[in-house]
This record gives structure tokens, C-alpha cells and sequence, in this order.
């Protein structure tokens, strides 16, 4: 789990984005949603350890993150990956572009490969696997972006706007890619369709603040 108590997060020129923010993810997915502007992006890039609170501390597994050693720091954040809503290719088939990844982590190139195609093909997403990603529409470079994710098997991942370029077809497959997922999942979104498929939990982010905690309910009364 990741324990985020008493953050405040302030950006450079003395704005504000995190006010006290305290909450502790859990397995399962947690969908945060929220105006433009509230602080989704920012409360999910300190849960996924991007950012450094000005305050307060973040706890992986009861473990104060921002008090380790940089080894340590390191070792902790292999198990998290947090997912951008503007996805970056690199040059190449979407087979490399989701190999990448275990590329960076010590795997062969061609056992990355190998493990790319057959990821794909088990989605039914095989005939993705050639196409240069320069040629990707928006909607499908987001896809391609969660695969490359999820193909880490992180332990937790965090997906901002995951959803805001996917057609209704892709929009089922990204569905079932997170009903699939097992570990900690945390989706910002203002998607409340797509949030009352997902979520197990909805906070509700206002001012920098969670506002509320029972989005679930506050979502069926809607």
C-alpha cells in the first residue's frame, strides 16, 4: 500500500497543488476524479514517487519512501509505474516501443521481443505489433502505452486520463486490460462512466484537497 499523510505539494512560483492530503491506496482500483485544476495529476505523480511533497511523507509498505537511501529509492519504484495522458513513442514497431521497457530492466532484445509479440497476441492485439508507432492515431498510442505498462507486471500503476483519445472499441479492450489487472490501480479521470465500470473506491479531489472518499456512492446517486 502507499500511505500518503499530511502532503502539501507546492510548485515553483508558490502555487499550491496538495493541501494536507492524506489517504492510503490499497489494492484494487481507486479512480480519482475531480475539476481541472483540483490536483489529480499531481496527488498521482507523489503516490508514484515522481514528485517529492514540500511536506509530509509517502510510505510504500510502511516504508518512508523520501527518507531511504537512493539504492533503496530505486529498488522501490521498479514496482511502480505511473502511465503519462500524453504518451511518448520511441522511434519503432509498437512491438520495440513495448519491449522497451523490459529492455531497460536487463531483458535480451529479442527475448524483449519475443515476450512483446506474444503479450499482443494473447490481447488479440497481434495485428498492432508491426505498425511504426509514428503512424499510431492519439487513441492508439494510449493503448500502446498502458501495454507497455502493464507488460512490466509493476505492482502498481497509475493511469493519468487513460481514456480521454480511445474510440468505443479500444475503450473495451483498455476496460477489460484493468479488470484483468491484479495489484494496486489508481485511474484520474473526469470519465464517470468509466469510473463507475472500474472503481472499487472514487476520491473526489477539490482545491488540492480530497473533498471525499465515498465517490462510489456519491457516483450511484448520480
Amino acid at each position: 500500500m502507499i500511505a500518503l499523510r499530511n502532503v502539501y505539494f507546492d510548485y515553483p512560483g508558490g502555487i499550491t497543488a496538495l493541501s494536507n492530503v492524506n489517504y492510503t491506496i490499497r489494492e484494487g482500483v481507486t479512480v480519482v476524479v475531480g475539476p481541472n485544476g483540483s490536483g489529480k495529476t499531481t496527488l498521482l505523480k507523489v503516490a508514484g514517487l515522481l514528485y517529492k511533497p514540500s511536506r509530509g511523507s509517502v510510505s510504500v509498505d510502511g516504508v518512508e519512501f523520501w527518507a531511504q537511501p537512493s539504492d533503496v529509492r530505486v529498488r522501490i519504484r521498479r514496482n511502480i509505474v505511473y502511465v503519462h495522458d500524453n504518451p511518448v513513442m520511441v522511434t519503432g514497431s509498437v512491438a520495440e516501443n513495448i519491449a522497451y521497457g523490459l529492455i531497460l530492466r536487463g531483458m535480451g532484445k529479442s527475448e524483449a521481443l519475443e515476450e512483446a509479440y506474444r503479450f499482443l497476441a494473447d490481447l488479440r492485439l497481434g495485428w498492432l505489433a508491426s505498425r511504426n508507432s509514428k503512424n499510431l492515431s492519439s487513441g492508439e498510442a494510449q493503448l500502446v502505452s498502458l501495454i507497455r505498462a502493464l507488460i512490466l507486471k509493476p505492482r502498481c500503476l497509475l493511469l493519468d486520463e487513460p481514456t480521454s483519445n480511445l474510440d468505443p472499441d479500444r475503450r473495451k479492450v483498455f476496460v477489460k486490460l484493468i479488470k484483468d489487472y491484479e495489484g494496486i490501480l489508481v485511474v484520474a479521470t473526469n470519465d464517470y462512466g468509466l469510473a463507475s465500470k472500474i472503481a472499487d473506491r472514487i476520491v473526489v479531489m477539490r482545491d488540492g484537497r480530497i473533498a471525499s472518499t465515498d465517490g462510489v456512492e456519491l457516483l450511484a446517486g448520480i
